[in-house]
């Protein structure tokens, strides 16, 4: 492929598909409706990728609808990705780069998904600093943002940092494609951006960085917020001034044609030692952000007293989501494997690395309660697997606790303490 022939009527060139197409292909993921697989497209690059560059270089480029995925949420509700083809992955990461290079030293330092150089840890981190500094906090809920954002706001958002006109077409184009239902249905769409684009991510934090970011940071030049793409807390000094700030944000969100969740948009009383303490019980003293819940607790000090700090460590929801997928695993039916092959078992060590990694990074120590579900799956592999332990829990517990001792590499959560 010669990257540097001379592009057409649209300033795209060769190398910068090729380029995009790479970064696609590390990331992985399934086809489109099309069903071309990375895997096709690797085999024969020239003739799938070379029509992507000839019509995003001539303006004719148009997308395919985008296959409609369902996943389940934690309330019970679905939320629907719409899979993007291969083609149309790459041709997306073109524009999203050229974009990415205006927009980026644009955006607020409180704001911290899909960035470079910046991530969900960040974001914790200094949502932690800023509840010791304030006493109360606003944890803001956006009904169904991904699939509510308004076309006409989001153009116009777009045009007040570019005026280049393929830009402009291509990103309306993207936003306007058809989703195929999983029965085969064709919806049309009117607002939203599908979920599961590569340029959702970006349009998304463009369009909160106008409709809340900036305008926040005008209004209330004297607080502060951390935002992971339409995950926010607000940071206030009181609650009559919490209220207020919620009041004048819920205005906001509904000249954007957007909406605060009514049940799970709440103010929170940061509960730490203070001198002088509230005359009421405040409706909450908790908020999750990020899979971590943000609470008080007690802590024993160097002259042996008890005070009250305000913390942050996996939630409950977390946690039953590493339980529920330790659980899907059905690590005891695998009764013909020995014990050091059960690690490679759906990739668990590699997951439980993950988990770590994430988790780990705030109160460690909360993950011992987590990982005692797998040891506990464990012992009921052994039990299973081994006919002198079938009547004895202890016993069986007790032997897996001596190839733990004996072994702590077999299970990565082992290397760390977690042991039986």
């Amino acid at each position: 492929m010669n990257l540097f022939e001379k592009t057409k009527t649209v300033p795209i060139s060769k190398e910068q598909v090729w380029s995009a197409w790479k970064k696609v292909k590390s990331n992985g993921g399934s086809h489109g409706i099309d069903e071309i697989t990375i895997d096709e497209i690797e085999s024969s690059p020239a003739k799938y990728l070379y029509p992507v560059w000839n019509r995003l270089a001539s303006g004719s480029y148009f997308p395919s609808a985008v296959r409609e995925k369902e996943i389940p949420k934690d309330d019970g509700k679905i939320r629907k990705l719409g899979i993007p083809t291969v083609k149309d992955r790459v041709a997306q990461l073109v524009i999203r780069e050229e974009l990415e290079a205006i927009l980026e030293p644009k955006f607020s330092k409180n704001s911290f998904a899909y960035r470079p150089n910046k991530s969900a840890h960040d974001a914790l981190e200094q949502c932690k600093r800023n509840c010791q500094r304030f006493k109360w906090a606003i944890d803001l809920d956006i009904k169904g943002f991904f699939d509510t954002i308004d076309w006409g706001l989001m153009i116009r958002a777009l045009r007040h940092f570019t005026q280049t006109e393929y830009h402009i077409f291509y990103v309306k184009r993207w936003l306007k494609v058809f989703m195929i239902k999983e029965n085969g249905e064709q919806e049309e769409r009117t607002k939203g951006t599908p979920q599961g684009g590569v340029i959702s991510p970006l349009l998304a934090n463009l369009f909160l960085h106008v409709t809340f970011d900036s305008w926040f940071e005008k209004r209330f030049p004297e607080l502060t917020y951390e935002r992971y793409a339409d995950d926010i807390v607000v940071h206030c000094h009181s609650e009559k001034q919490a209220n207020y700030v919620l009041d004048m944000i819920r205005k906001r969100m509904t000249a954007c044609k957007l909406e605060l969740h009514p049940e799970k948009t709440k103010i929170v009383y940061c509960k730490r030692n203070y001198k002088k303490k509230l005359s009421y019980r405040p409706k909450h003293k908790s908020f999750d952000f990020l899979g971590f819940t943000f609470k008080p607790f007690q802590v024993k000090t160097v002259t042996g007293k008890f005070t009250t700090g305000f913390r942050l460590g996996i939630s409950a929801k977390s946690r039953a989501k590493i339980w529920k997928k330790i659980r899907e695993m059905k690590l005891h039916r695998f009764v013909t494997k020995s014990i050091s092959e059960l690690g490679s078992i759906q990739h668990l060590n590699k997951q439980i690395q993950g988990w770590i990694n994430y988790y780990g990074k705030f109160r460690k120590s909360d993950l011992a309660y987590v990982f005692r579900v797998l040891n506990n799956r464990l012992v009921k592999w052994a039990r299973n697997k081994y006919k002198r332990f079938r009547k004895s829990y202890r016993r069986a517990r007790q032997w897996l606790r001596q190839i733990a001792d004996s072994y702590p590499y077999l299970f990565v959560h082992w290397e760390y303490g977690w042991k039986p």
